[in-house]
C-alpha cells in the first residue's frame, strides 16, 4: 500500500466480496443447532423462522451452525442485515421469533431484551 486511496479500493473490493459470500446482500439469520442447541428446542425456532418468512413473504438467507460454545444460552439465533453487525439472541423461543422478524429483520430494530452478543461489522466475518 502506497496510498490512502489505494487502502479504499482495497477496502470496497472487500466489502463487495464478502457480500457475495454472505447471500447476495439478504438478511442472513444462522440458528445454533448443535446438539446443545437442539435440546433446548432449536428445531421449534427455526420452524417458527421458516414460517414468519412465508408469511411475511420475505427474502432472507437462513442457515444453521453447530454449538459456538454458549450453550446455556441456547437457542441461539444470529441476524445480520446487509452492512450491519450480526447480533446474537439467546434463549430464544418460537414466541420470541414474530417480534425479532418484525422488529429486526423487517425495521432494523435490534430487540435489545433479547440480545446475548454483539459482531460489529468486519469483526471477524
Amino acid at each position: 500500500m502506497k496510498s490512502l486511496e489505494e487502502l479504499r479500493r482495497l477496502r470496497e473490493t472487500l466489502q463487495q466480496d464478502m457480500l457475495a459470500r454472505n447471500g447476495d446482500g439478504n438478511p442472513r439469520i444462522i440458528v445454533g443447532m448443535g446438539t446443545c442447541g437442539i435440546a433446548a428446542g432449536a428445531r421449534e425456532v427455526m420452524q417458527a423462522i421458516m414460517q414468519q418468512v412465508r408469511e411475511r413473504n420475505i427474502t432472507v438467507t437462513i442457515s444453521q451452525t453447530g454449538c459456538i460454545g454458549m450453550c446455556e444460552k441456547e437457542p441461539l439465533m444470529d441476524v445480520q442485515l446487509p452492512g450491519k453487525g450480526r447480533i446474537t439472541y439467546g434463549h430464544v423461543t418460537p414466541k420470541d421469533v414474530e417480534s425479532i422478524i418484525v422488529q429486526h429483520v423487517i425495521n432494523g430494530q435490534i430487540v435489545e431484551d433479547l440480545v446475548v452478543a454483539r459482531l460489529e461489522e468486519g469483526e471477524g466475518q
